[in-house]
């Protein structure tokens, strides 16, 4: 989703807290300043679906659970909170809106949120000792990006005919099925192909 800047002075955690229980629109904390979000657009809202969806159906049984964006993520002692697109937390106890323990967090991008979530909230997320895991997922072309700790949190891109492995979950699916009713250029071309193949056989 997108963000907008809220000026105003600074705000405490626990301010923030207090007020978000009662807020209509969501908001996300960094360094006492805080951000709202804009609604999502519906390639997002496909995009996000898919993975939440995939990710609860393999992890039942398990400890660990994937949450959608209404569950905030705090970081850095309580001085930021952000509101993953999906996250995945295992042993997450009580009823609470936010955690402290993600194994996996995936941002859905978009123009006004790419510069952010690929520098600042990476470098911010990378912190949290649980995390194995970052992804991206552009909504606009079929492309998505994999920060890992195992590999130094280096990216690794994945595009249409591959296959990715979320290592942390121990998941692996086709690019393709993360992109499912998502209406972008590069599944049009993939259609477009594919329907062309089936008519020349």
């Amino acid at each position: 989703m997108g963000q907008v800047i809220c000026k105003t002075a600074y705000v405490s955690e626990q301010d923030y807290l207090d007020a978000e229980k009662v807020s209509d629109t969501k908001h996300e904390y960094f360094d006492g300043e805080i951000f709202a979000m804009s609604g999502a657009k519906a390639n997002h809202q496909r995009i996000t679906m898919n993975v939440g969806g995939e990710f609860r159906n393999h992890l039942k049984g398990t400890p660990c659970e994937a949450f959608s964006s209404d569950m905030k993520v705090r970081a850095d002692k309580g001085n930021k909170y952000f509101y993953p697109d999906v996250v995945v937390a295992c042993n997450q106890e009580g009823d609470i809106d936010f955690t402290e323990s993600p194994r996996i967090i995936v941002e859905v991008l978009s123009d006004s949120t790419r510069k952010f979530d690929q520098n600042l909230k990476r470098l911010v997320y990378q912190t949290i000792s649980t995390l194995e895991e970052y992804v991206l997922i552009e909504q606009d072309r079929v492309e998505i990006i994999v920060f890992r700790k195992s590999d130094q949190w280096r990216p690794t891109y994945y595009y249409i005919d591959d296959d990715i492995t979320f290592e942390s979950i121990d998941l692996t699916l086709p690019v393709l099925e993360l992109y499912q009713r998502v209406d972008n250029q590069g599944m049009r071309d993939f259609l477009k192909t594919l329907e062309e193949t089936k008519n020349e056989i």
